[in-house]
């Protein structure tokens, strides 16, 4: 048992994203609770401001990409191991797990083999639908609950023999506000705003910005009236400032979740890197082109990927409405060809935007949001005594 009455939940993420997601189900289970719990863990600026105090820095371990995560195994496997030890040492109520599988889940199933009376419950659902899936019949060895925040996440899991899934919602169902326009903001097709959106990671940039650059010189061509947008991560700035130099056409730059959703509000269309943008583009109901490129490594298993799309729309819509480019096909002859349409009146455009109206009902709740969802099936996991 605790030393203190208070249960305690310890949570390990390994990203900023993570650190998101953590902040807001914190916030539900302090609501739900009145503030009895007490948490421990790895924490973002997001839940360090709620009072949770990091054991290290989450710099030290947010790795993309299978050649970084090779590259940084021993420091990856070393703060895995320290997180185990503080775990076993503080022996919480709950282990909860928080994506950024290739490293939360590690420490997980050493929990679960030393201590195998911790409940461990899973917000975000690795990808076992594309990419590896016997991982999900090894998951319910030491997963007791998967949070799914997709909903074909849960036939998935029984489909494949792992743990027992509930859909709990994205997060981005709860901010539909401020990804649709009013009617003043989103005119008509005369003068038509484009969005590029290169990625939110360094290496997505660094291969995407010829290419896109390339695609906004064909497309100012064809639209001299054309208006461009490129929301910038901060942290990235200066890397897409570089890639910038290149492009014949400069775009409007933007910083800022505020001034992203913002041009959001006022877009046509979109040419953006693979992602969770693709969700927030689609619930926006912004017609989309998506490209990615992948390590060289990471290219050599392409063959075992199992999901017919890589576009999260294309995926909660249950098929490839969304035209997607990878590698040497993710060319700006090619791209453009696919944009271009989607600045004006066309059929590829409609097709495009009679899809995306089926998205609200896919993903809805019938009641709460996405983090309370969250919160009340975690606290049915915790122990009344242990």
């Amino acid at each position: 048992m605790t030393d203190q009455k208070e249960p305690l939940i310890y949570i390990v993420i390994g990203e900023e994203s993570g650190d998101q997601l953590g902040a807001r189900v914190v916030l539900a289970l302090n609501a739900l609770t009145g503030g009895t719990l007490r948490f421990a863990g790895l924490a973002g600026e997001r839940m360090q401001s709620l009072g949770l105090a990091s054991l290290f820095p989450l710099s030290e371990i947010a790795v993309m990409g299978v050649v970084n995560i090779i590259k940084q195994y021993p420091s990856l496997h070393r703060h895995g191991m320290n997180v185990v030890a503080d775990i076993l040492d503080k022996n919480p109520d709950l282990l909860l797990i928080i994506d950024s599988p290739e490293f939360t889940h590690a420490v997980a199933k050493r929990v679960r083999k030393q201590r195998p009376d911790i409940p461990i419950v899973n917000y975000v659902s690795p990808s076992v639908w594309a990419w590896r899936p016997g991982r999900a019949k090894k998951m319910a060895r030491y997963v007791d609950h998967v949070l799914a925040l997709l909903p074909f996440e849960v036939q998935a899991h029984k489909d494949l023999s792992g743990p027992v899934c509930s859909y709990v919602g994205h997060p981005l169902i709860e901010r539909l506000d401020v990804l649709r326009p009013a009617k003043s903001e989103r005119a008509g097709l005369d003068a038509p705003v484009l969005l590029v959106l290169p990625g939110s990671r360094r290496s997505e940039v660094s291969r995407l910005m010829v290419e896109f650059g390339q695609v906004v010189a064909l497309a100012k061509d064809k639209y001299p009236n054309l208006r461009v947008i490129l929301p910038a991560v901060s942290h990235l700035r200066t890397l897409i400032d570089e890639g910038l130099k290149s492009w014949p056409v400069q775009p409007e730059v933007v910083e800022g979740e505020e001034a992203k959703f913002a041009a959001f509000r006022q877009a046509h269309a979109a040419l953006a890197a693979s992602g969770t943008v693709t969700l927030e583009l689609g619930l926006a109901a912004i017609p989309m082109v998506v490209a990615y490129k992948v390590d060289w490594l990471t290219r050599q298993f392409k063959w075992l990927l199992k999901a017919h799309s890589i576009v999260l729309t294309n995926l909660v819509l249950g098929d490839n409405t969304i035209p997607e480019f990878l590698d040497e096909n993710a060319n700006a002859r090619t791209l453009a060809d696919h944009v271009l349409p989607l600045l004006e009146e066309s059929t590829q455009r409609e097709k495009q935007l009679e899809a995306l109206r089926l998205l609200d009902d896919k993903m809805r709740l019938p009641q709460g949001a996405p983090s309370q969802e969250a919160a009340a099936i975690i606290l049915e996991h915790m122990p009344k005594t242990r």
